[in-house]
């Protein structure tokens, strides 16, 4: 025996379970399909998943309904019609998800831009005086303050805040000439 497709699909063998299958699709399957896609307003797709439940619900009760009786027919039209209003309610009862048309455009963090920006400073870095590089390096990479920062440098506090003054506004004008300001 080979176990079931379907995880509520009774045990059957392979062979047995293509028949009935075949069986079904070419005595009902366009019809039901018909069915469903009316039932869905011309959704095709849809109505195509339907009509597949359909069948594995009939293959289900396979002992019952043969794939040749007269019982089969009305009993899956009905099963259709169940699974459409199922699938509207539970469409109705789920708000449908809206896309935000602007959500398309947004950038994804691919590490692309934090690289060109990377670049962009360090190029802009290279521009500024050595003294001006410096002093940035002391206070802003390195987190110290302006008196440790004249301390290290061996100058007056007042030069350090000057030279990171104009280092900054240095900066700023570079990174606006290539496009970086805001």
């Amino acid at each position: 025996m080979h176990s079931p497709a379907h995880p509520h699909a009774p045990a059957r063998d392979t062979a047995s379970a293509d028949a009935f299958a075949r069986a079904l699709y070419r005595l009902h399957g366009a019809v039901l399909l018909r069915f469903a896609a009316r039932l869905l307003g011309g959704d095709w797709h849809r109505a195509e998943d339907v009509v597949q439940e359909a069948a594995i619900r009939a293959w289900q009760h396979a002992a019952e309904l043969g794939p040749a009786t007269e019982a089969l027919r009305p009993w899956l039209l009905r099963v259709v019609r169940n699974l459409v209003i199922d699938g509207h309610r539970g469409r109705r009862a789920r708000p449908q998800e809206q896309v935000d048309p602007d959500i398309t455009r947004l950038p994804v963090a691919d590490g692309v831009d934090h690289a060109l920006t990377a670049q962009v400073m360090v190029d802009a870095l290279r521009d500024l005086a050595p003294r001006q590089r410096e002093v940035l390096l002391h206070v802003y990479y390195m987190g110290r303050s302006v008196n440790q920062t004249a301390l290290m440098l061996g100058v007056p506090p007042g030069t350090v805040k000057s030279r990171t003054h104009y280092a900054m506004r240095a900066l700023r004008d570079g990174l606006n000439s290539r496009g970086m300001g805001s």
